[in-house]
């Protein structure tokens, strides 16, 4: 037995300290395990649950052979140097102060040398295949490499090379390098540690088996500079030391030799370097390597640095034009603009009755529904209830009318946000709340009296022109950019819809405003805002709208989307899509409860083997993960196609390896108003690239969350590469179906990165562009404040020489510093034509000067008859005028600008836009009207005749047949319109804008018998 005197320390305890270490350490691994386990796991669940299990394990294999052999190049060098170093270690180490001072370290390290060695080299490897894991699409690109056709104009090669081969060159290159660089200081180090290199010795400071063993190291050195000196003369392709991206005049005529050179030089160092190994001198590998720097010095810098100074800059325009061209072709090619056709546009402003009568068949398709405005309007007329949401800014579309035409509709998918604010939790958000419900759309070229959308689908369960001429659909809404992270369905019951989802009278394509010569007695409230009592819209709050007794509620029996009634006012849902994952086991709920950190996965007991988690919901998120090679635009809408909600995503894929073409940053040439004021459109990754194809077409159904992933431009090398690298991935054009194309459209991202390149690349002559005078800018937007871009517009328009009207994405150009208009771009968007996707550009004559938008919306402010109008609405304090998105396009041999005008009322929270008046300008003449055909007479009200309207006759002639009646007494009509005026100012003070209109009209109409008494 033994004895512990009183107060001494308890000898167990140093064992417990040292146990909590390695129990400590332990716990981690245990716990990095089972996080790594389960994103593992649930990402295969995921891939297994949309299908493209064959994604995920390429990707997994690639990455897996990329971290074997990143770690065994790394590990096997410098592993090899380290135990060559130790091997040839000295047996007698001279007597020194040194060689004493290092005992000790030997003495520690050479106990547990072994350990050192494989935590060294292990460490190294492993950090090492991480790295190179990270470059598996490198090498995807490289092993799957597809044909350009095209050949780099300087080297002769295609340029798949400088594309797909080059880079994974340079990436293997670089882990070579690490890995000597590495080996060659872990052997100073093992050296110097063994007496190999002796610092402070007298005599040879180092033996002949170190001086080998370095000068072998160094000569693989040499050898790899030598490999990157002749892979650096392709790099020039990429140079940006001239005035264009691309190998320059210096960079061809100086640079290019001088990498040769430099390769021949580094060739014979490196074996001078190799032939010290019989040598055995210190001075051999000095010199060698000073031969080097200094050429590399004298020869790679110093040489192009004369030449560019003393024989470019003197004479750059001439000696760099042929370069400047190749970047000017190459530039084009990768965009996609080496078809873009820009033609000389006269835009004259002088209209004669006969080209307005031959014109005025294209007007009335102006789209004058603004799609960043309204969304306040869907918002409060079919929310329906709080927890719903639709995007700042919707969608533009085309869908046939019943008549079988078809019309740009503005539409927008009712996604739910979450549950109510009082009810927010766990289980309601995840279990309860997890569908939005149904499609909202409206046509974008109609509005109703009081300046209202008239509505084409609408309500809960939807209902409308739309889906009569679609058909029915299913309108539960799973997959989208709203909504928790994830879902657990068929566990508690799904809110599904309220069957008290009534609305206001919602307006219908019934209830549009035709425009006539004289304002029809419905339009004489067209002032007033959702918030006057006259307004049917105002006196709907939505609690109102959710009240049972504002309208029968539709029965859900009747509906085929209706869910499953019960006593709580509200419809519930069985899911029976196979959109998620099954939760068929306890061993997967783990998992997922640890993936998200939520222990009430395992704890909920509604939870069963039949419920499925729903994640990874965002459209464009899905994509992303199903093809990880493509970018995505920012702007995925939805369709209805095929009896489903469907999300339609463009992608694309890009590369920085197209030679002489100049590189963009994706995410400045794609911010715009839409992009910095909302958070429904998203700008592109700020990625460099310079080549872009929008080779990929995806779509996301919105119930079942299926991913499809069309190939639109099978043409395109880089998607034909990331096909043979994933061959069951891309879905063959042929395969999409009539309904679904018919909804396709030319996208928004790629569209504002070719604008932003044809800011300068519409120039195709080398001296030109040189001189720069000819480049254009995009304009800020006028409509808002800031000086973001104007976004691209989409509208049916008809081009000059074109005999139909076609769905197009719009956008125009400023000359650089000034705000006059130099040109106007339209793209055809409709995947049907014939030019679709062909870039066509109006470029007005320099020596004329046509206003620009920033111009025309200054016009606006300053015109007399404009301001008369404009003004009381703005000096309201109970209204706020908005100012919708500044439509340009080409109208009897010029170019027509239209500007919807919405006014709201500021005393009311329910209160939404109202289309109030249009705005439009034609050369240096604007003008204001209460609708479209209205505007535009009062804008060509000086000609011969004014615009005819569409579907009404002729007016005759004042006081004849059917004509106004006699003017009265003039002052009569004086008083009367004194009475008017003072009517309108008390409606404006008291916010009333129905009788404001009405006074207006009054006003007007007693100005008018005032002028008829006053001239007769």
């Amino acid at each position: 037995m033994s004895f512990r005197p009183p107060g001494a320390p308890n000898a167990r305890m140093p064992r417990r300290s040292r146990l909590l270490a390695p129990v400590a350490a332990a716990v981690v691994v245990i716990v990095a395990g089972i996080m790594l386990a389960a994103n593992f796991w649930t990402d295969y669940k995921w891939f297994d649950s949309v299908g493209y299990t064959s994604v995920f394990l390429t990707e997994l294999r690639t990455r897996a052979l990329l971290f074997l052999g990143g770690a065994l190049v790394m590990a096997l060098i410098v592993g090899s140097s380290i135990y060559f170093a130790y091997r040839t270690r000295p047996a007698y180490r001279p007597f020194s102060l040194e060689q004493q001072g290092l005992d000790r370290y030997r003495a520690s390290v050479d106990p547990h040398r072994k350990m050192f060695f494989w935590a060294i080299v292990g460490g190294l490897g492993l950090l090492t295949g991480a790295s190179a894991s990270a470059e598996w699409q490198t090498y995807l690109e490289f092993a799957n490499a597809a044909e350009f056709g095209v050949s780099d104009p300087q080297f002769g090669i295609d340029v798949s090379f400088f594309t797909f081969v080059y880079p994974f060159l340079r990436v293997i290159l670089g882990y070579l390098f690490a890995a000597v660089v590495i080996a060659f200081i872990a052997a100073v180090v093992v050296h110097y540690l063994y007496g190999g290199v002796r610092l402070q010795s007298q005599g040879q400071r180092a033996t002949p088996a170190a001086r080998v063993h370095l000068s072998v190291l160094l000569g693989f050195f040499v050898l790899l500079k030598a490999a990157a000196y002749w892979l650096d003369q392709y790099g020039l392709v990429f140079s940006e030391r001239g005035y264009t991206s691309g190998a320059s005049y210096t960079d061809v005529n100086a640079v290019l030799y001088a990498k040769i050179i430099l390769f021949i030089i580094a060739l014979v160092c490196a074996a001078l370097f190799f032939a010290n190994i019989y040598f055995k001198n210190a001075m051999v590998p000095m010199v060698s390597l000073g031969l080097l720097v200094l050429s590399a010095v004298l020869v790679g810098g110093v040489y192009p640095t004369i030449v560019q100074q003393f024989t470019v800059d003197p004479n750059e325009q001439r000696l760099e034009r042929p370069y400047i061209q190749r970047n000017i072709d190459a530039t084009r090619a990768a965009y996609g603009l080496g078809d873009a056709e820009v033609q000389t546009y006269d835009a004259q402003t002088e209209l004669t009755p006969a080209q307005l009568a031959e014109e005025a068949s294209t007007i009335p398709s102006v789209r004058l529904v603004d799609p960043s405005v309204v969304s306040q309007t869907f918002q409060q007329m079919q929310q329906v209830r709080g927890f719903y949401q639709f995007s700042e800014v919707l969608d533009v579309d085309r869908y046939q009318t019943p008549e079988g035409d078809t019309v740009d509709t503005v539409i927008a998918a009712r996604e739910l946000s979450g549950p109510p604010e009082d009810q927010d939790n766990w289980l309601t958000r995840h279990l309860v709340y997890t569908h939005g419900f149904g499609i909202v759309a409206a046509a974008g070229n109609q509005v109703d009296a009081e300046g209202r959308p008239v509505f084409t689908e609408y309500n809960i369960p939807p209902k409308g022109e739309l889906s009569e001429t679609a058909g029915a659909y299913e309108p539960r809404i799973y997959f989208g950019s709203e909504g928790a992270e994830y879902v657990i369905v068929n566990a508690e019951p799904e809110y599904d819809y309220p069957l008290d989802a009534t609305t206001e009278e919602v307006p219908t394509t019934e209830d549009a405003v035709t425009p006539t010569a004289e304002p029809s007695p419905e339009a004489d409230n067209a002032q007033a805002p959702a918030s006057t009592e006259e307004s049917p819209a105002a006196e709907e709050s939505p609690a109102a709208q959710e009240s049972p007794e504002a309208q029968e509620s539709p029965a859900p029996e009747e509906s085929p989307a209706a869910g499953e009634a019960n006593d709580s006012g509200q419809a519930t849902n069985h899911y029976d899509g196979e959109g998620g994952v099954q939760l068929s086991n306890f061993f997967d709920r783990i998992l997922y409860a640890v993936k998200y950190q939520e222990p009430a996965i395992l704890l909920n007991n509604a939870i069963n083997s039949d419920s499925q988690i729903i994640y990874e919901r965002d459209p464009a998120q899905r994509v992303e993960k199903v093809a990880p090679f493509l970018t995505v635009d920012g702007n995925p809408y939805p369709a209805v196609v095929d009896g489903k909600i469907v999300w339609v995503i463009d992608a694309y894929t890009t590369s920085r390896g197209y030679p002489y073409a100049t590189p963009i940053d994706l995410a400045d040439a794609t911010e715009d108003t839409f992009t910095q004021s909302t958070t429904s459109v998203d700008t592109l990754p700020g990625n460099q690239v310079n080549y872009i194809r929008n080779s990929v077409k995806a779509t996301v159904d919105a119930y079942d969350g299926t991913v499809t992933v069309y190939g639109w431009d099978e043409s395109d090398p880089v998607l034909k590469t990331w096909s043979q690298a994933f061959p069951d991935l891309v879905t063959e054009r042929d395969e999409i179906s009539d309904e679904l194309i018919s909804h396709m459209r030319y996208p928004d991202d790629l569209y504002k990165v070719q604008r932003e390149i044809l800011k300068r690349y519409h120039v195709t002559d080398a001296n030109a562009f040189y001189g720069g005078q000819d480049f254009w800018n995009v304009p800020d937007d006028p409509t808002k404040e800031g000086d973001s871009p104007e976004p691209p517009y989409r509208q049916t328009l008809r081009f000059p020489g074109d005999e139909q009207a076609s769905f197009s994405l719009t956008s125009t150009f400023v000359p650089r510093g000034r705000e006059n208009l130099a040109a106007f771009m339209a793209v055809d968007s409709d995947p049907t034509s014939d030019n679709y996707g062909k870039v066509r550009i109006l470029e007005l004559p320099r020596s004329t000067v046509i206003l620009g938008p920033g111009q025309v919306q200054a016009q606006y402010e300053a015109d007399a008859d404009v301001r008369s109008v404009l003004l009381p609405l703005e000096q309201s304090d109970s209204s706020r005028v908005i100012y919708g998105n500044l439509l340009t396009l080409p109208f009897a041999g010029g170019l027509l600008y239209v500007e919807p005008l919405y006014v709201q009322s500021e005393s009311s929270a329910s209160s939404y836009p109202l289309l109030q008046q249009v705005l439009v300008g034609f050369g240096e003449e604007v003008a204001i009207g209460r609708n479209l055909q209205d505007a535009l007479n009062n804008l060509f009200e000086g000609g011969e005749q004014p615009l005819p309207e569409e579907g009404t006759e002729e007016q005759p002639e004042s006081g004849g047949e059917g004509g106004d009646p006699p003017a009265g007494d003039l002052a009569a009509a004086l008083q009367d319109a004194t009475q008017a005026y003072e009517d309108g100012q008390e409606a404006l003070r008291d916010g009333d804008f129905a009788a404001y209109g009405e006074a207006n009209e009054r006003l007007e109409e007693a100005l008018r018998r005032a002028e008829e008494a006053g001239g007769s």
